[in-house]
Parts: structure tokens; C-alpha cells; sequence
């Protein structure tokens, strides 16, 4: 008889069902939240079907934002998710694709570790997937949460859920807990929720031999008794393991209601874990106070993925954060930068009380953008630029103030005669103490500058003012730099450098003086921002953005 590995981290697998987006990363990361406020230690990863190595190079619309971590990692948005809601630090190790399991398949196969034998999806891909999972266990991980992306039937994930079928018969009933998430409409013409589709989809499960220990199902109510009965009735659960997971306004009370509906109480008891009574005191406050702002403000995103807000989830979360911390509810007003011009410029962003320019990468829609920047400078309305949203207030200010009109990043024009923003061919990183460097040859994502990075704050700026600290770290996604040969013009006139690398050569923060709140800054602060530690950056922002509503 094989004998059960014997590990101090426990395992809960996440699947999916019926269809896709329904929540299975807010789901793991609430189910974390609740753990962790019981006293345990947690960790996540996520498992997408996709055969892109990571997300780095794939479309806004179609993926979503990319996430970053501090080791420079690019991946899935709902790592986000997972940092936002618990302590927990994400790094490489937390996110594979079917992609990075394939090349390393493939890649052991031309060195000969498999000794010539038939490559085959089992056991050789299924046993990469089982040590990418298992490689999160350790003395420090209580529990590990492991999300499988897609829904069951796609043939793309059909590896990875039979990986995690084969670790639930390695790891032993007590160490690996499946929870199933499905869906429940209610039909209104009917007036009936239906369970048809959640017998379906653990039936599908079920066929390809996992048995789900806990349902949770996304519905638009909380579930009767007779509902639930019939669900376990059905599809093989006792009937506290169907939990409702409602729809709610505020993202961060899905731990509470996962909690009421006792989620928590039934993952330890089937984990047979000790742990002590939940303390979910934080959270009863921030959704308090999300629920009775004192006042809102209007920020406006002048980006070219509005159409998606998944594409800049972050960003949206750290202006929500932002507003709790001033007790404000946030509008967001999303600007298509393709559309603006400067005949509509005053109409459409009429009324709003702060506006942020958003990373991205091409051309299209930076001159709207531009716009967008000089309107906020003139009207001395709070901006905020983040990554290529600074480099445009460089270019903004360059053309503007300085009255350079060819001042242009040579991302845009490589034969701008004034590349006030360029790509630098190396930088000395802090990280591995060596000079690092982009090749015109390289692949996309290796010309980037990623993960977190130190700068170092002058005092007497708004940056200092928000961190109230000399040295910061933050996570940066770019291959653009400030370009220094045009750093003393510049900040003769105005443009104020408050934030650079601890050498002094990279330009990380910029600011303009005699204006309200104008801040740019080269890296990514929304990464780190969560709703029971906001990042001071947008706590500022938004503070400055109400200050200027109750001016006018």
C-alpha cells in the first residue's frame, strides 16, 4: 500500500463549474481571510489552462491586468486577489500556466532526465503539476489554496485536475480538501432558483474522479434549506458543506458572508485543524465604512482598456482603499483616451474631482492622454500618473512648459529630437548588486524592468508627505526610462524630481509645483494596496481630489 506523505501544510483546491467568472479567485482569497483571521498561516497558487508561458505578453481585453510580484513575476490578476485579502507575499512560485509546465516538460525531455522514455501527459506532466503544488508546502504554511482556472470540461485543464485528483489519494483525506464552485440562478419568470446546472457540473467533476467536500454556490440570494438539501442530496455533500456565496455590492464582505453561512468552521473541521474563534472584527469595519461614506468623490481613468475593468483591477481596488481610509465612497468615471480630443475635453471630464493617467504599453491613445494631463496641470485639478501615465506628464510638461512640441518618448517616435523618455541599454539593479541590460534581440518580456525596486524620497514633496519615509520599495512593469540628458531642463523649469533609484540615475517620482496634488510616479503602488492597509499614495490622491471638491 503506498504510503501518505507526511506534510505540516494542508491543501484546498479550487474548481469551477457551469461557467467561467464566476469568482473562484475573490472565493480563494476570502476562504484565506478567513483562516487567516482563525490564527493560520496561508499561501495561494494559481493554475491557468492556457498555454501562454505567462501572462505577460497577452491582450488587457482578453486577460485582464497583469499582476506583478515583488521577485518580478508576471501573472494572473487574482494574485492580486490573494495579496489584497491576507498577509500572504506572492512570488513566481504562486502562479503556473500550462505553458510554464509544457516547457518544462519539454525542456527536461532535450536534456534526457526522462532517459528516453515516451513523454506522456501521465504521468510526466501531471508529476510536474503534483511538484509545482507540493513545492508550496513548508513549516510555515498552515494551508496552501490552490485555484484551478477554466471551468470543469475544459479540455485545457483536464491535467491539472487530475494532478490535484492523484494529490487528494497522495496527501490523504485530512490533508486535501476540494471545494467546488457552481452557480444557482433564479429563474424569474419561474420564480424558482434551478440546481440543474450545479448537479451537472459535479457530475462532470465527478466523472473524472474528484468528489467535491464543499459546494459553494454563486447566487443572487441566500439559498432556503430545501434548496441546500436538494443540492446535497444530488450531488453527494452533506448539506452544512452547500454554502451560499452571494452576491454582494462590496467585495470585501464575502468573507463575512462565507463566514455566516459557516465556510470556515466546516474547512477546519474537514481539515481536522485546531485553531481559534475568527476574528473578523477588520473586516465588520472597512465594510461599515464602505457602506456609510461621509461624502464621495469622482475620480476620472483616462486609459485605452476601459472597456474591460478587469484590465485595471488594482488600480480600481487602491482608489477603493483610498476613499475607506477617507471615509469616501470613489467614483470611478472611466475616459477613453482614443475619444478625447481638445473640442470635448471640458464635457467630459466636467465635474470630476481628480484624474489618473494608468500604465499601458503602444501608441494608441497617448495623445488623448496628453490631454488629459495638460487639462489637470492647467485646471490645477489633483493628477495622478502611473507608470506611462509619468513618462506622459515628462513628455506633457516638455512640450507645454518648455515648449518642445516634438518631445515624445521614442517608444512613440525613435526619432523624436527631444526623447525626454527612452530606453535606457542598462541600470545598475539593487537586487542582485550587478548591471543589467535589454538587448535589442531579446524576447518582449525580457526587456523589462519588473518587480520591486528601492527609491529614495526627498523630503519636502508630496511623496514624502504620503510615505513619511527616506527609502521606499516599490514594483515597476516598464522598459521606458526618464532620460537624464534632459534632466536639468526640466527641473529648471518646474518639474520637480523627488523620487529616484539610490544612485540617483533612475527618475522614480516626479512632481509639479504650485499645484493642489500632481504626482507621477514610474512604478506600480496599486500592487501593494489593500483595504485594511492602503497604499498612502492613493490614500493622498483621493484625500487631495475631496479637498479640491469642497473648494469649488
Amino acid at each position: 500500500m503506498k504510503k501518505k506523505k507526511k506534510l505540516h501544510t494542508k491543501f484546498i483546491f479550487i474548481t469551477g463549474g457551469v461557467l467561467s467568472s464566476l469568482g473562484k479567485g475573490l472565493a480563494a482569497a476570502s476562504i484565506g481571510a478567513l483562516l487567516e483571521a482563525r490564527g493560520l498561516r496561508v499561501t495561494f497558487q494559481k493554475l491557468d489552462p492556457y498555454i501562454n508561458v505567462d501572462p505577460g505578453t497577452m491582450n488587457p481585453f482578453q486577460h485582464g491586468e497583469v499582476y506583478v510580484t515583488d521577485d518580478g513575476a508576471e501573472t494572473d490578476l487574482d494574485l492580486g486577489h490573494y495579496e489584497r485579502f491576507t498577509s500572504a507575499v506572492m512570488s513566481s512560485i504562486n502562479n503556473y500556466t500550462s505553458g510554464k509546465i509544457y516547457y518544462s516538460v519539454i525542456t527536461k525531455e532535450r536534456k534526457g532526465v526522462y532517459l528516453g522514455g515516451t513523454v506522456q501527459i501521465i504521468p510526466h506532466v501531471t508529476d510536474e503539476i503534483k511538484s509545482a503544488i507540493l513545492q508550496l508546502a513548508s513549516r510555515e504554511v498552515d494551508v496552501a489554496i490552490i485555484e484551478v482556472g477554466g471551468t470543469v470540461g475544459d479540455i485545457e485543464s483536464l491535467p491539472f485536475l487530475e494532478a490535484i485528483r492523484q494529490l487528494g489519494y497522495d496527501l490523504g483525506k485530512e490533508n486535501a480538501l476540494y471545494i467546488h464552485l457552481t452557480y444557482v440562478p433564479y429563474i424569474k419568470t419561474a420564480g424558482e432558483l434551478k440546481t440543474k446546472p450545479t448537479q451537472h457540473s459535479v457530475k462532470e467533476l465527478r466523472a473524472i474522479g474528484i468528489q467535491p467536500d464543499i459546494l459553494l454556490c454563486r447566487t443572487d440570494r441566500f439559498l432556503p434549506p430545501d434548496i441546500k438539501r436538494k443540492i446535497a442530496l444530488f450531488c453527494n455533500v452533506e448539506e452544512d458543506a452547500v454554502i451560499t456565496a452571494k452576491d454582494v455590492d462590496c467585495i470585501y464582505e464575502i468573507p463575512l458572508i462565507f463566514h455566516q453561512e459557516g465556510l470556515d468552521e466546516k474547512i477546519v473541521e474537514k481539515l481536522n485543524i485546531w485553531t481559534r474563534e475568527p476574528d473578523l472584527t477588520p473586516w465588520h469595519n472597512l465594510v461599515k465604512t464602505f457602506k456609510n461614506p461621509k461624502d464621495e468623490v469622482t475620480i476620472a481613468i483616462v486609459g485605452k482598456y476601459v472597456n474591460l475593468k478587469d484590465s485595471y483591477k488594482s488600480l480600481n481596488e487602491a482608489l477603493v482603499h483610498g476613499g475607506l481610509a477617507n471615509n469616501l465612497k470613489v467614483n470611478l468615471k472611466f475616459v477613453s483616451s482614443d475619444e478625447l480630443t481638445p473640442e470635448n475635453i471640458e464635457e467630459t471630464l466636467k465635474g470630476v474631482d481628480g484624474i489618473l493617467v494608468p500604465g499601458g504599453f503602444g501608441i494608441r491613445g497617448i495623445e488623448g492622454k496628453i490631454l488629459a494631463i495638460e487639462y489637470a496641470r492647467k485646471n490645477k485639478i489633483p493628477f495622478f500618473g502611473i507608470c506611462l501615465g509619468m513618462q506622459l506628464a515628462v513628455i506633457e510638461f516638455a512640450r507645454n512648459v518648455l515648449g518642445w512640441k516634438e518631445a515624445n518618448s521614442t517608444e512613440f517616435d525613435p526619432k523624436t529630437p527631444y526623447p525626454v523618455i527612452y530606453l535606457m541599454k542598462e541600470w545598475f539593479d539593487y537586487r542582485t548588486g550587478k548591471i543589467e541590460r535589454r538587448d535589442e534581440g531579446c524576447d518582449l518580456g525580457g526587456t523589462m524592468r519588473l518587480g520591486a525596486y528601492p527609491c529614495r524620497l526627498i523630503k519636502n514633496s508630496r511623496a514624502y508627505e504620503a510615505y513619511n519615509q527616506d527609502e521606499i520599495f516599490e514594483r515597476h512593469r516598464h522598459r521606458y526610462e526618464f532620460n537624464n540628458a534632459f534632466r536639468e531642463d526640466l527641473v529648471r523649469a518646474g518639474l520637480k524630481i523627488v523620487g529616484t533609484s539610490p544612485d540617483g540615475e533612475l527618475v522614480e517620482i516626479i512632481e509639479i509645483e504650485d499645484h493642489p496634488w500632481f504626482v507621477g510616479v514610474q512604478f506600480h503602488p496599486e500592487f501593494k494596496s489593500k483595504p485594511l492597509n492602503p497604499h498612502p499614495l492613493f490614500v493622498k490622491f483621493i484625500e487631495a481630489s475631496y479637498e479640491r471638491k469642497k473648494a469649488r
